[in-house]
């Protein structure tokens, strides 16, 4: 498998459980959660989807040859910038690791774009705060 080819995997997972768009080649529109992909025919499956008419669908598995195009929605989440900010409550003891999606605090406490997801206490607390605050200042705009 090629460089490129390995990039191309890497980037289409990362819409995984991320809401999406999805248009067919028949011009049909389905926006829901991306909950798999095959990524050596773009099959893939949609959860609490909605079609372009409103209507709700629970699940649905479209076949890779009928998608046109899969565009992820919303505002991709700053996560450089949340661990800025971490970084200037506890210096020197952020770790980003911003292609897996997370940041370790302390070496104890894990964040991610949902909030803290490992670790507790007074040091998990803060790192809750500190997110939840950089979260309505990035919906303020």
């Amino acid at each position: 498998m090629s460089m490129a080819q390995r990039r191309f995997f890497s980037e289409i997972s990362t819409f995984v459980d991320k809401t999406v768009t999805v248009t067919t080649v028949d011009n049909k529109t389905y926006t829901g959660t991306l909950a798999g992909i095959n990524p050596d025919n773009l099959s893939l499956c949609l959860v609490d989807a909605k079609d372009e008419k409103g209507q709700s669908i629970q699940k649905a598995v479209l076949s890779g040859n009928i998608v046109a195009r899969i565009l992820l929605v919303g505002k991709v989440f700053d996560l450089r910038g949340l661990a800025e900010r971490l970084e200037k409550v506890f210096p020197r003891m952020v770790k980003l690791y911003e292609k897996e999606g997370f940041i370790w605090v302390m070496d104890k406490v894990k964040v991610t774009e949902k909030g803290v997801v490992e670790g507790s206490g007074p040091a998990a607390e803060r790192v809750q705060r500190v997110y939840s605050q950089f979260v309505s200042e990035m919906e303020r705009g």
